[in-house]
């Protein structure tokens, strides 16, 4: 007996033949917003190179966050942009400092209808814009950055993080702040670690976003965009260190790694869809070269068909709402 020929193209003809059939689908708690506030505004100042994006004031953020929940996006990553600066990053650790009281501020206003996630770096922080406090010679000093990470995250669990979220990829940062963390009887906050973050071209209108003071590169602690290899170790050091989460950064431009880190990890994955490729996508849109919509939601998507289980998106709210209402 013989059976005629499969034809995958049958299953394409209509719009809900192709909605039953799709193999990955997006969802709004998947998603997560990451959002700035820089000291001392009185209302939300636009980011040039991130068209729609925009440094908030307190009250503007209050309203993004809100916006996030009614959306059902997932959760929100916060970003801090001080007044002044120093060597050490020292207002980090102001419990009244611009991110500490954004964090606070959050949770009043949102409680736990979203997860109020913070970065734990001090890259905003110092007026060198480094990741970490710096030695004699202007390298970064990894087991003294350690020390501050430490305190930064008992500060940030205190203020109400429920994610403390470490990007500055100095090794041994995962094992530290769990430690101090559980020390301060915080055992029950979450950390997911910039597991496999690299040094990339595509962070570019994020220096804007954070008012970055950095001179150089960041090579010598972010790895390099030539190794996959590499990557897996990073992760399975963060993990053996008391990775909840893990993430891999930036996402489209590095999904092979994604794909990677997603088959081996046994903790939820996340990748960050970064600045400049939501830039690229606002500069070709706004320029009528491609469909807006369309390239926002093929883009989040081919994150989520690559394996992360959570997508940092400056489009969360926005693109939570497609979903909804498609």
């Amino acid at each position: 007996m013989s059976f005629p020929q499969h034809r995958p193209r049958r299953l394409r003809a209509t719009n809900a033949l192709r909605r039953m059939t799709s193999e990955y689908r997006l969802a709004p708690a998947e998603l997560i917003l990451p959002a700035f506030i820089r000291e001392g505004l009185s209302g939300p100042l636009a980011i040039s190179s991130m068209p729609g994006v925009v440094q908030h004031s307190t009250e503007s953020l209050k309203r993004a966050a809100v916006q996030a929940v009614e959306s059902g996006v997932g959760g929100i990553m916060l970003f801090g942009v001080p007044a002044t600066r120093d060597a050490t990053g020292s207002a980090s650790l102001d419990p009244e400092g611009v991110l500490n009281k954004a964090i606070r501020d959050v949770r009043t206003e949102v409680g736990d209808d979203l997860v109020v996630m913070s970065d734990l770096c001090l890259d905003e922080f110092t007026d060198h814009g480094h990741c970490g406090v710096l030695n004699a010679s202007g390298g970064v000093d990894n087991d003294a950055t350690l020390e501050i990470y430490a305190d930064m995250a008992v500060a940030q669990a205190r203020a109400g993080a429920q994610v403390l979220a470490p990007s500055g990829m100095m090794d041994g940062q995962v094992g530290v702040i769990r430690q101090a963390l559980d020390a301060a009887g915080f055992q029950e906050r979450s950390v997911l670690a910039y597991a496999a973050k690299y040094a990339s071209a595509f962070y570019g209108p994020f220096r804007e976003a954070v008012d970055s003071q950095l001179s150089g590169d960041r090579r010598t602690y972010q790895m390099d965009p030539g190794n996959r290899r590499e990557a897996l170790l990073e992760v399975e050091l963060d993990l053996a260190e008391g990775a909840d989460m893990v993430m891999v950064k930036p996402a489209m431009s590095y999904l092979d790694i994604l794909a990677d880190v997603a088959a081996m990890s046994p903790v939820p994955v996340s990748a960050y869809q970064v600045s400049g490729e939501y830039a690229m996508i606002e500069a070709a849109a706004a320029n009528g070269w491609i469909d807006r919509r369309r390239a926002i939601e093929e883009s989040v998507l081919s994150i989520k068909r690559a394996g992360a289980s959570m997508v940092l998106t400056y489009w969360a709210t926005e693109l939570a709402g497609w979903l909804k209402n498609p």
